[in-house]
């Protein structure tokens, strides 16, 4: 059961993912769907906020940026940077979080409006910021966070890591409500069919990540560490 939208002590979760928000959404953890979208993101994070929040958290999978990290490891963010702009998560919900999740990672999170697509963009990205990890929703958060004077805190789990390229076929299937196209995927399929075994390798790097999303998911607790 999600939280009611007028409940003032609900925690809401950034998601890219219609796939994400099935997993972060119980109890009092509402979930709102980017589906790539910064502007829609931020859109509906607002709107959540001024119906009642405690806190936010950005939750999800994400790109590795740092080579050590694999798919399937947790990330607890410390930081999440976009340009020069910085936001540090809430350290209270931050401590519970790395209590409630072991062998979870705290790290920098980069924060993106697009996809980290290929290995280069990576390392670049890697080297300019200093983060293990990358997302499209983590940055967002902190923005309006920052503004509602509300707490965040962010939760990721590597999927591909950082010497895994994006394949076109895996950017073209996310609609803006967070769903896969499956059309989308097979068009760009037949339009370029050697990206098949990168496809079925981000498949496999996806099915530990979420597996392990899910894991850990279970393992934050019903309002995902949060106390005040």
């Amino acid at each position: 059961m999600r939280a009611p939208l007028s409940d003032p002590r609900r925690v809401i979760a950034a998601v890219g993912l219609a796939r994400e928000a099935r997993i972060a959404e119980s109890g009092q953890v509402h979930a709102v769907i980017g589906g790539g979208d910064e502007a829609g993101l931020a859109d509906g994070l607002k709107r959540a906020v001024a119906q009642g929040a405690a806190g936010i958290i950005s939750f999800g999978i994400a790109g590795g940026l740092d080579p050590v990290l694999k798919p399937g490891t947790c990330v607890v963010g410390s930081v999440v940077s976009e340009g020069t702009r910085r936001w540090r998560t809430d350290p209270a919900w931050s401590k519970n979080l790395l209590a409630a999740l072991p062998r979870a990672v705290f790290a920098e999170i980069a924060g993106i409006d697009r996809p980290v697509a290929t290995v280069d963009h990576k390392r670049l990205l890697r080297s300019m910021t200093g983060a293990a990890a990358v997302d499209m929703e983590s940055h967002v958060v902190g923005r309006i966070a920052a503004e509602a004077g509300l707490p965040f805190a962010i939760v990721r789990v590597i999927c591909d890591p950082a010497d895994r390229a994006l394949p076109p076929a895996a950017l073209a299937g996310v609609r803006r409500d967070g769903t896969t196209n499956p059309r989308a995927v097979l068009a760009s399929l037949l339009t370029q069919p050697s990206q098949l075994f990168a496809l079925l390798g981000l498949a496999g790097d996806a099915r530990v990540a979420f597996s392990e999303l899910k894991r850990r998911r279970k393992g934050a607790g019903n309002g995902f560490g949060f106390a005040r």
